[in-house]
């Protein structure tokens, strides 16, 4: 057996066994792939060169019993080889912390953000950090800022302290732990959110991969706006005046403009369409009501 036919068959087994997949590969055979290459130690972009090699009997005993263990507990691979990646980034990963997957991370990657920004941005915020994937993308891709990532989660930012050592950036991201902006300490010139924004009904049709992972980092509420509500309300007076906010809400852009009809926002096109990913400006925000009558931090 090839180690190729050996990914397509534990693609077979995977699609057979119904499992679900969106933490970091979106079909069964990207997942095979994945667990494959990790239990043979080969790297995850080596398929190509490696696809036609033979496997023996011990190293598939070891991509066997990896796949019993996706099929049996539900876990997402990612908990089970403890490293995920975004945007060919790699991370450290366990059930502390949701696994990242956020489609900020392509608007990092190819500068859609920057447009939007000067050369006067040199403070970053990194609200709902989880295991601070994109406080890490966010300091490689403006090597001149400094970064802020804030979770509710001690256990979450315990996780994100190993990824800031691992890409060695201690001396530009800040670790911060409290509830929404509370310990926030700007002016910021962009804040990144990737929020919990789950509805409710959604959350309790949720497959058991994504009940694997904390329930903090997913449920918004009946609407999925809870959290939004008050990041809305509290950011102006966080942000520098040319400021921008960009905010994750998966699937729930009908919820958002429900909630918040008269807030102009600017939808940014990723690899999953324009409705996933939107930008404020603090104008915008002080357009529509939110944080009047108060200040930019100092």
């Amino acid at each position: 057996m090839t180690l190729l036919e050996l990914i397509e068959a534990q693609a077979a087994r995977l699609h057979e066994a119904g499992v679900s997949f969106g933490h970091g590969t979106t079909n069964a055979f990207d997942e095979a792939a994945w667990l494959a290459l990790w239990a043979l130690d080969l790297p995850m972009d080596a398929l190509d060169d490696h696809e036609g090699d033979p496997v023996d009997d011990a190293a598939r005993a070891k991509v066997d019993a990896l796949v019993d263990e996706r099929i049996v507990t539900r876990k997402p691979a990612a908990y089970l080889t403890r490293e995920a990646w975004l945007q060919g980034v790699p991370f450290y990963a366990d059930e502390r912390a949701i696994v990242p997957r956020s489609f900020i991370a392509e608007l990092l990657a190819d500068a859609t953000i920057d447009a939007w920004l000067s050369e006067q941005t040199t403070r970053v915020l990194d609200l709902c950090t989880g295991n601070g994937s994109l406080a890490v993308l966010a300091a490689m891709a403006w090597p001149e800022v400094s970064v802020d990532a804030i979770d509710l989660s001690a256990e979450a930012l315990a996780v994100a302290a190993i990824n800031v050592e691992r890409h060695r950036l201690g001396d530009r991201i800040r670790l911060l732990q409290g509830d929404g902006l509370a310990p926030a300490q700007g002016p910021y010139d962009l804040i990144l959110c990737n929020p919990p924004y789950v509805n409710s009904a959604s959350m309790a049709a949720l497959p058991h991969e994504y009940r694997a992972e904390p329930e903090l980092a997913l449920a918004g509420g009946a609407d999925g706006m809870d959290f939004i509500r008050r990041l809305l309300a509290d950011a102006p007076a966080r942000m520098s005046e040319h400021a921008v906010l960009v905010l994750e809400i998966g699937n729930e852009r009908a919820f958002f403009e429900a909630a918040f009809p008269h807030l102009e926002a600017a939808w940014l096109e990723t690899s999953a369409g324009e409705d996933q990913v939107l930008l404020l400006t603090r104008e915008a925000l002080l357009s529509a009501g939110f944080g009047a009558g108060q200040e930019a931090s100092t």
